[in-house]
């Protein structure tokens, strides 16, 4: 299985359901949808209507972050897993580079792991080296740390992905080389089979649109794709998929 997965950040009203709508009638009809998944992370302001149009359709909705904790508690503007499920999250993204940047620690994003599993949503976990990072060669080591902070074996694989976005490369244009992107999501893969045994599907975000996309098809480690700006357009989604698949 595979996964394109379209992350709104701050965008979108309740018409903007109308990219989505797009999006679904491709993928309704297209020859290779048995082989993917999609799924979106509108902000929390759309989440319940557009899962509540998209409930029998081919798209899941998700979440962009979640408070870490569990249901209900006196946080101003603290969004539970619990209440996230209520209104028709199957997924959410966790540990984006956004979020980590904004003070969340490894022990808010094991909670947030925790609690989002216990409330039967999906979780995406993002990881991801920025460009000091990189450039000090500690990619791999920053990485390993990132999994092995959060993960445990007692979260249930099955329902988790891990996204790597590298922080240097969202939103400019820049990409990993092929070799480097090779090595690296091997890695990752194989920290997660110390932790779990099995490695979880492993995704790659950063610069993907229609072009990148070429490139990164014939890495055979990557699983799918954590999409950002190219998500906000159905055409430059639909692209990524076809040349995917071409």
């Amino acid at each position: 299985m595979r996964y394109f997965i379209g992350n709104w950040k701050m965008f979108g009203i309740p018409k903007s359901i109308n990219i989505l709508r797009k999006i679904n009638s491709f993928y309704s009809k297209d020859k290779n949808r048995k082989k993917y998944r999609v799924i979106m992370t509108p902000p929390y302001t759309l989440i319940e209507s557009y899962a509540k149009y998209f409930k029998n359709k081919k798209i899941f909705i998700g979440s962009q972050n979640c408070y870490q904790k569990d249901q209900f508690s006196s946080n101003t503007a603290g969004v539970s897993p619990y209440m996230l499920r209520s209104v028709g999250a199957k997924y959410t993204l966790i540990g984006h580079s956004d979020n980590r940047g904004e003070g969340d620690s490894d022990l808010m994003l094991k909670n947030k792991v925790r609690f989002a599993l216990k409330n039967n949503l999906k979780v995406v976990f993002c990881i991801g080296e920025n460009k000091i990072e990189k450039k000090n060669n500690k990619t791999l080591i920053v990485l390993k740390k990132q999994l092995t902070k959060v993960l445990e074996r007692k979260f249930n694989k099955n329902n988790i992905i891990v996204a790597y976005e590298p922080i240097w490369s969202i939103g400019t244009g820049k990409i990993p080389t092929a070799i480097e992107l090779s090595t690296t999501i091997l890695h990752i893969k194989n920290v997660l089979k110390n932790i779990f045994k099995e490695s979880p599907a492993v995704l790659y975000g950063g610069s993907v649109d229609g072009g990148t996309v070429e490139i990164f098809k014939k890495i055979r480690e990557i699983d799918g794709f954590l999409i950002g700006g190219a998500s906000k357009s159905s055409k430059k989604f639909i692209d990524i998929i076809k040349n995917y698949y071409r």
